[in-house]
């Protein structure tokens, strides 16, 4: 272990880069906590997806990066935002006109047009988590809506509202005229009509009362505890890394304006802003960016069609900051390629084999290539 951990050390592999960066966080003091906490984020408002797939491996190839440099225990938290509004129907869903009357309410409240669990969210959690678990992901599953109805949230929204002048001075920045005149954090759920609500605020009290008009104009007043309300989607950001104290996590190249934002919010609420990742986002074979809405990517059942699981992780391990084309011609690249560095592995030596994109895609322990 140690020539492993000695050669980790210098190793010049990204995921060791990163995990080193990670490891100087804790290089005067564990965390209280006890373990280092990776966490991704899920949008169960459509299946997982090649992105969901990237976003979780390459965490996990940090994460076991950083257990061959450190003994401190790590965790991985897969954070789904299931209490998010549904903005619109899902096309692939049958019956979409009985989801109509469910519009903006969240995720976790909508009926499940499958008829197969509580809710659509519900419905779409179960995917991620067998999604996950298809893939051998060691990993812990969280969902919003649990999260702040159980209180689990609320030590943070009460921070929330007690700072709230200092939270959304950091946000109104970052907005257009016309949005800074209705902007809040807090989005309420209507007592009446179960949505969640874009309404600016009446008052906002030190003690965690919010004042805000309900769809049919009444005026309302509720604490923002007990999932009553949930945080705008970047103060939730930043707050869910100050509440659970996150130590790391990636995303894409789309979030990177942001990461001040959230920086600063979680600093504001009393946490320690984590390590973080940005990755660049998949092109398609014309050089376009990939985007669910218009369905010009390679999906992962197409990939696997034609490929194994770890061919793909391969794709996902090199040069994660780089734009690279996602399309069905990178794929026998990918398999010839994930082929012969299982079959270089077992002779070469560990700074070679730290190198070696199998030790990652397998967290160090790759199987013997088999000799056809």
């Amino acid at each position: 272990m140690t020539n492993l951990r000695d050669a980790a050390m210098n190793s010049k592999a990204w995921p060791f880069e990163e995990a080193r960066r990670l490891l100087k966080r804790y290089e005067k003091k564990d965390p209280e906590k006890g373990y280092v906490l990776f966490e991704t984020g899920y949008g169960p408002s459509g299946l997982p997806h090649i992105g969901t797939f990237g976003e979780v491996s390459r965490t996990t190839m940090i994460r076991r990066a950083f257990e061959v440099i450190s003994d401190i225990p790590t965790k991985l938290l897969c954070f789904s935002d299931d209490m998010d509004g549904m903005r619109k129907i899902p096309g692939n869903v049958p019956d979409p006109e009985a989801l109509k009357p469910f519009m903006q309410q969240p995720l976790t409240a909508v009926p499940d047009p499958f008829g197969t669990h509580n809710s659509f969210g519900d419905h779409m959690n179960a995917k991620l988590n067998s999604f996950l678990d298809t893939f051998g992901f060691e990993y812990k599953f969280a969902s919003s809506t649990a999260y702040y109805k159980a209180g689990k949230m609320d030590d943070i929204l009460l921070r929330s509202a007690e700072r709230y002048d200092d939270i959304m001075a950091i946000m109104l920045k970052s907005l257009r005229d016309e949005r800074r005149e209705t902007y809040s954090i807090f989005l309420p759920i209507s007592p009446t009509t179960g949505q969640v609500l874009y309404v600016p605020m009446k008052n906002v009290s030190k003690a965690g009362e919010i004042t805000f008009d309900d769809v049919d104009g009444t005026e309302v007043t509720t604490m923002v505890t007990g999932g009553n309300c949930k945080l705008q989607w970047k103060p939730d950001f930043g707050a869910r890394w100050a509440a659970l104290d996150v130590d790391f996590e990636m995303y894409g190249k789309d979030h990177a304006t942001n990461t001040p934002i959230y920086d600063g919010i979680c600093r504001v609420l009393g946490g320690r802003a984590p390590e973080h990742f940005t990755y660049e986002l998949f092109l398609d074979a014309d050089g376009h960016k990939i985007s669910k809405t218009s369905g010009n990517g390679l999906t992962i059942d197409e990939w696997l069609t034609y490929a194994s699981p770890e061919s793909l992780a391969l794709f996902m391990f090199s040069k994660p900051r780089e734009a690279k084309k996602l399309y069905f011609d990178v794929i026998p690249r990918q398999v010839d390629d994930y082929l012969t560095f299982l079959e270089k592995f077992p002779k070469q030596e560990w700074k070679e084999k730290l190198g070696n994109p199998v030790f990652h895609i397998h967290g160090g322990q790759p199987p013997q290539a088999e000799v056809l």
